[in-house]
């Protein structure tokens, strides 16, 4: 049973709100309610639709698994409320049980296939756009929120679904806030700002960050942003097949630890993204998942220094027979407003 609906769109097309997938021995079927019958007609393939008056998705799909001999079914446990655990165990009755699947799907989906990619690449390009875009707008004295607004607006002027997260945009101090969602705080007259977004176009997510300076930057900016631009570097050349993804993340430290920088990069090196903003792998120390071509990952190494000032920059690659991609293509070079 596949309730988590990012996995149900990656096996059905389904991009509806409401929609569970049962994987039977010999038939696939597709549950949603009234709402949804015309869309789950033109977007649902590979599995039988079924909605029952009057029943959420997840009721019928208990009500059709009550009616079966099934002894045990798989669920997405991780997915599933406590309320929505019981109402399925109920169904079921006695004698028969709920079984905590293995993440088959996040294993699937770790690797796009040739439909995918062109769509994560669509997506990138429109981030690019909305960067030249943030260049025209950020401003000393605009709001945080009014520079989100409006790279929000041009992506949905330009197609976008939504945007994948949250738009941070964090000026000055608030710029050692690894995630400081856009407020109402004015840009400052000088210092780092860090932007960081990205959009969900035809479904699929991109990410990147850049950093940019207002104002003159000093020595001392111009040497901390070179040393994430230089992490980031390392870390963009540790991707490629046969490598874990910790050591990705090891290659970033390293040349913080080196620069005695290492103490303030307090995030993960990167994540997968796709049909989500943050699916497997997670790129990060210790982690031992190998990266293989069609993989699509972000590799964003951050220094935050708290009161002062912070600088990420992120790129959204793909892996490569030979390497990696950078998907999304917008320059890293400091630039000063």
């Amino acid at each position: 049973m596949v309730t988590h609906l990012a996995n149900v769109r990656y096996l059905s097309g389904f991009s509806g709100t409401a929609g569970v997938v049962i994987v039977a021995a010999s038939e696939s079927i597709f549950f949603t309610d009234g709402r949804y019958r015309q869309q789950a007609r033109e977007e649902v393939r590979g599995a039988r639709i079924r909605i029952r008056p009057g029943k959420s998705a997840l009721a019928a799909a208990a009500e059709w698994l009550g009616k079966r001999s099934y002894q045990a079914v798989g669920i997405e446990a991780a997915h599933l409320t406590v309320a929505e655990r019981s109402l399925l165990g109920a169904a079921l009755g006695r004698g028969r049980k709920l079984v905590a699947a293995p993440p088959i799907l996040d294993e699937l989906r770790m690797v796009k296939d040739s439909g995918e990619i062109p769509l994560i690449r669509s997506s990138c390009r429109l981030g690019d756009e909305l960067f030249r875009r943030l260049l025209q707008v950020l401003r000393p004295k605009v709001r945080e929120s009014e520079v989100a607004g409006e790279i929000e607006f041009a992506a949905r002027k330009a197609g976008a679904d939504q945007m994948a997260f949250p738009t941070i945009i964090a000026g000055g101090a608030r710029s050692a806030l690894p995630h400081g969602r856009a407020s109402l705080a004015s840009i400052p007259g000088k210092g780092f700002v860090v932007s960081d977004f990205g959009v969900i176009l035809a479904g699929y997510c991109s990410d990147m960050t850049r950093t940019v300076h207002v104002g003159r930057p000093p020595v001392a900016a111009r040497d901390l942003y070179e040393a994430v631009r230089e992490a980031q570097q390392a870390a963009l050349e540790a991707v490629r097949p046969g490598k874990s993804v910790g050591e990705v993340d090891q290659a970033a430290r390293n040349l913080l630890q080196r620069r005695s920088l290492a103490k303030f990069f307090t995030h993960s090196t990167g994540h997968g993204l796709g049909l989500e903003i943050h699916e497997s792998p997670r790129v990060a120390a210790g982690q031992k998942e190998q990266l293989v071509p069609g993989m699509v990952i972000t590799v964003e190494p951050g220094v935050y220094m708290p009161g002062r000032c912070g600088v990420r920059i992120e790129d959204t690659v793909l892996v490569t027979n030979s390497g990696c991609e950078i998907l999304t293509a917008s320059p890293k070079e400091l630039i000063a407003l």
